[in-house]
């Protein structure tokens, strides 16, 4: 078995030319590493290097054990970092709960810029809608949620409007004027998969004697269902913030109490180290890309 040694310090001779240079690269003194080389010769039992007045050349045996001992060292290498991750402090853990607009719009901002500066922390995402939330943080199953609040939030708290609004391609039947949701479900309709957060929210908030809606489509994530009504498919109904001017969509407002919502930040039960700092950072998204109520 070859010393990993011998092979580090044969391709760093190779790599400049000289045992001098390659024997300071590993680094060894220049008696050790000529001494190091000529093992390596007598084991093989050939020549791996031309010796000249201006340095080393490989013989062609040097260049194909050459070739070999750069595929070990590099192996070797690959080696050491694949279980030096193991070797440090395990990782702290946040878990995230949102419901499907935040989801879109907050939480890919806010992980993206928290875990480049938190390279000690990871964070586990669950989407949810914001009663399931709220039992969850309570029971110390989340560190952080962004719930649609209820009541009166503190202003350090506060996400922004997260108001839902009706859609539709000119010629749908909406007129841009103030809607019921009954009126809406009416007509056909583009959505969310059903087990969605939002899709709940809406099945929640359908009386009883309103007829059955009919979905055409079920998308998944919120620019899809507002690409859909732009094409005429059917209406939609979303947060305001995600509806693209340039579709030239009619947008009515829906006149239900349950549709002005405003996305809050809520802790758990016992948050771990850091879910301030992620609270921080969703703030930060929220005020980069403001909700348009």
């Amino acid at each position: 078995m070859y010393d990993l040694l011998d092979l580090t310090l044969f391709v760093a001779v190779l790599d400049e030319g000289s045992i001098t240079a390659g024997a300071a690269r590993v680094p060894l003194s220049l008696p050790s590493a000529s001494a190091r080389v000529r093992g390596l010769e007598s084991r093989v039992g050939l020549d791996l290097l031309v010796r000249g007045r201006r340095g080393v050349r490989p013989t062609p045996a040097g260049v194909a054990f050459g070739r070999h001992a750069r595929e070990v060292v590099a192996g070797m290498r690959r080696l050491d970092g694949a279980v030096a991750t193991y070797s440090r402090p395990a990782a702290g853990r946040l878990t995230l709960l949102a419901g499907s607009s935040a989801m879109q719009r907050l939480v890919p901002r806010a992980l993206v810029s928290f875990l480049t500066a938190r390279p000690d922390l990871d964070v586990v995402t669950a989407e949810r809608r914001s009663a399931d939330q709220v039992r969850g943080l309570a029971a110390g199953e989340a560190d952080l949620g962004v719930v649609i609040a209820g009541g009166p939030v503190d202003p350090e708290d506060s996400l922004g409007d997260d108001s839902l609004v009706v859609v539709g391609a000119p010629g749908s039947g909406l007129d841009g004027g103030l809607v019921a949701f009954a009126d809406v479900a009416e007509h056909p309709m583009v959505g969310l998969p059903e087990e969605s957060p939002l899709q709940l929210t809406l099945e929640a908030n359908l009386s009883e004697r309103a007829p059955q809606v009919r979905y055409r489509a079920r998308a998944v994530g919120l620019t899809a269902v507002v690409a859909l009504a732009a094409a005429g498919v059917g209406l939609a109904i979303v947060p305001r913030h995600v509806v693209d001017p340039a579709l030239g969509l009619v947008v009515s407002d829906l006149a239900e109490p349950w549709a002005h919502r405003t996305l809050a930040l809520r802790r758990g039960a016992h948050p771990a180290a850091g879910t301030e700092a992620l609270a921080d950072h969703l703030r930060q998204a929220a005020a980069s890309a403001p909700v348009e109520g």
